[in-house]
């Protein structure tokens, strides 16, 4: 907050070009609601821990990461579903990643099962990527608009969801 006064210290003269400090060059501009600076940076993923439980749907028009297990419907933009993930219910995005355990039909425009995917439910894509060792029962179908298959489920009234975090109960 406080610094020393430079006035008795030896170096350039004061009000030379060696003493202003060196802007970066996007920094010196003024910044106006097309420059790059002014963008508001995209929200991180919403994370659900392993130790999570979630009983009810999910909705979101942002990025879901879920570790622990879900006992609902799930929309959103980006679903990464973790390895140490099961998710009972039907998921819905456009960009689906699972690396952990879904139970339920499977709707995205790109969807990825990694090596470590387990998806026993139908596949509706439009783009699919199926890593060796992942595993799948059900059925594939590739549609130009898998989203555009209705909405999930009507979410519950409020207060019908029942979060618990089971290391904090045990």
């Amino acid at each position: 907050m406080f610094s020393r006064s430079r006035i008795n210290e030896p170096g350039p003269k004061a009000g030379s070009e060696a003493e202003k400090p060196k802007l970066p060059e996007a920094a010196a501009r003024p910044m106006n609601e097309f420059s790059p600076l002014a963008t508001k940076s995209k929200p991180a993923a919403s994370v659900l821990s392993a130790d999570l439980t979630v009983i009810g749907n999910l909705r979101t028009t942002g990025d879901i990461q879920v570790e622990g297990v879900v006992e609902g419907d799930i929309r959103a933009h980006l679903l990464t579903v973790g390895e140490t993930a099961t998710i009972k219910g039907e998921v819905v995005a456009d960009d689906i990643v699972v690396n952990g355990r879904v139970i339920g039909r499977v709707r995205g425009l790109k969807v990825r099962l990694t090596s470590t995917a387990r998806v026993e439910g139908d596949i509706i894509h439009k783009t699919i990527a199926i890593e060796s060792g992942a595993h799948f029962e059900g059925s594939v179908q590739r549609q130009e608009d898998p989203l555009a298959q209705g909405e999930p489920k009507a979410l519950p009234p409020l207060g019908t969801i029942r979060l618990t975090n089971e290391a904090a109960s045990g």
